[in-house]
């Protein structure tokens, strides 16, 4: 047992010690269907706070001949799969956390010498029975041992890409870190597994692909660890229950990454939310909010409008695959927001191959990386909604006009209204604040067609519910009489309460808005 070498498993009984922990063993049965086949080589990268070191250590406990785990993994999922018992404890485990290695050495060469040594003292004492050649290389060593004990490696490097995001040694100290973790693994007959964790997918250089044996699990796609990248619905139901905690506040919250169809929640948000039974911004208070900040203001053409069109809602259409997969070589405003997808910032629709803003808390990260000076114009509009919010309800036709006037009179408008559906974007923006109360929808399902906005009141809330339609140079009052003409109320099944019908029109050559609330009559 070693710090390299055949580790134990006090890391993850660190994890199952915690007050809460849920039950990701059952992704073993995934590697193991992996292991000593040609797809055997994982790249698995997720934002931070997301588990990866968690399964990194349980891997290390399932594996490493250097401790006895059974009890570990009692009750769990795993315990049950008809491989567990094959695997358990089999493997001699290499693990390594590249975030710290980095700091004993200046230069990445020194860090692989480092590292060498001390593993090649480590297998000195772990096998004192195999014979190498004195001046034989890392990977010949292994290829002894190997050759000599047919027990193979299984190989795990937490936060693999350090290199990239943490040390600025440049371009050539990248390419021979890649160089060195190709020599070591590929084409190795010793390697049974080798499982990386990081932010960042494997970084591209052009034509040098020094890694190209590994499957990538990046936030654009986890494929078959879907379910284990983060907490599933049915997981954040039951803690819900457990702590007495409401499940649609919760969802608010901390939902909203969609992960190859699936629902996923933040790990670290809702253990924090439920054991200090609140909701607040715990994953974003990690890192300050000047990291997202630096990446929205950057001057790329169409970068601002696309912020503030998800900001205000939208899911944007976006093209992931020109990425480079490092944190300072970007060609587009598609390269930014690919790289927020893979920080945790934003979520990504792999069947639509459309990009948005994940849920509340992630969603005032963005809103307190723009309010300083730049983005006045949208911040008028959020400290505009509750107001704009409270005469609606009250049925204040002209005031909602003149809101909304107040917002588009600004120096610079938020975007132009060439059409409806840049209208509702400004709209959906200007209700900004009304996501606390409602569930809102754009382009909603209802009667013969599609409603431009509807708002769902929460649980317990009492306000009513609205169905909002919009036009550009027509009225105000030909927007309620489509609301009736196509029976959108009828959308809102199983909802009982009040409805308000909303007309918004706005007259480009005028530049003037206007306003009609109805209440909507029952049939």
């Amino acid at each position: 047992m070693g710090i390299y070498l055949n580790p134990d498993n006090d890391m993850f009984k660190k994890a199952l010690n915690s007050e809460i922990y849920v039950d990701k063993t059952g992704m073993l049965s995934v590697t193991n269907q992996l292991l000593d086949t040609e797809n055997r080589f994982l790249a698995v990268s997720r934002p931070r706070r997301f588990g990866k070191s968690m399964a990194l250590n349980m891997l290390c406990a399932y594996y490493s001949r250097g401790c006895d785990s059974r009890a570990l993994f009692h009750g769990y999922e795993m315990e049950k799969h008809e491989s567990f018992e094959k695997h358990l404890n089999k493997y001699n485990v290499i693990e390594l956390n590249m975030s710290r290695l980095l700091d004993k050495a200046d230069t990445i060469g020194g860090v692989i010498q480092k590292f060498s040594a001390r593993l090649e003292h480590e297998m000195k004492k772990e096998f004192p029975d195999v014979v190498w050649y004195e001046d034989s290389d890392l990977e010949e060593r292994l290829n002894d041992i190997y050759d000599q004990t047919k027990v193979p490696f299984v190989f795990l490097i937490d936060e693999w890409d350090a290199v990239f995001r943490v040390k600025k040694w440049g371009t050539e100290a990248q390419k021979e870190y890649l160089d060195f973790l190709r020599t070591l693994l590929k084409d190795q007959p010793y390697v049974a597994l080798a499982y990386m964790t990081g932010i960042l997918p494997i970084k591209k250089y052009g034509e040098h692909s020094a890694l190209n044996m590994f499957t990538e699990y990046s936030m654009t796609n986890q494929r078959e660890l879907a379910r284990y990248t983060g907490f599933t619905e049915a997981e954040v139901q039951k803690l819900c229950e457990q702590y007495e905690m409401p499940y649609d506040e919760t969802k608010r919250w901390y939902d909203g990454y969609l992960v190859r169809g699936m629902e996923i929640y933040n790990p670290r948000s809702v253990v924090m939310s439920m054991t200090g039974h609140d909701y607040d911004s715990y994953w974003t208070k990690t890192e300050t909010y000047e990291a997202l900040k630096v990446y929205i203001e950057m001057d790329f053409d169409g970068l601002r409008e696309k912020v503030i069109r998800m900001i205000a809602g939208e899911h944007i259409p976006i093209n992931t695959e020109k990425f480079t997969n490092d944190m300072t070589t970007f060609a587009s405003a598609d390269d930014v927001l690919t790289l927020l997808i893979h920080l945790g910032y934003l979520t990504y629709d792999f069947a639509k191959k459309e990009v948005y803003i994940p849920n509340s808390e992630v969603g005032q990260e963005f809103i307190n990386s723009i309010e300083d000076k730049g983005w006045e114009e949208v911040m008028t509009a959020i400290h505009s909604s509750d107001e704009l919010l409270s005469v609606t309800i009250n049925g204040e036709a002209t005031k909602v006009a003149e809101i909304l006037e107040k917002i588009h009179q600004n120096e610079t408008s938020i975007m132009a209204y060439n059409d409806e559906n840049a209208l509702a974007s400004v709209i959906f923006l200007a209700y900004y604040s009304a996501r606390r109360k409602y569930e809102i929808y754009r382009e909603f399902p209802a009667g013969k067609g599609f409603a431009d906005l509807v708002f769902v009141p929460r649980r317990n809330v009492t306000e009513p519910a609205m169905v909002v339609e919009l036009k550009v140079d027509k009225t105000a009052q030909t927007a309620i009489d489509q609301i009736k003409e196509k029976q959108y109320p009828k959308g809102l099944k199983g909802y009982e309460g009040e409805i308000l019908l909303v007309g918004i029109s706005y007259d480009k050559k005028e530049k003037k808005h206007s306003c009609v609330i109805e209440k909507h009559r029952r049939d």
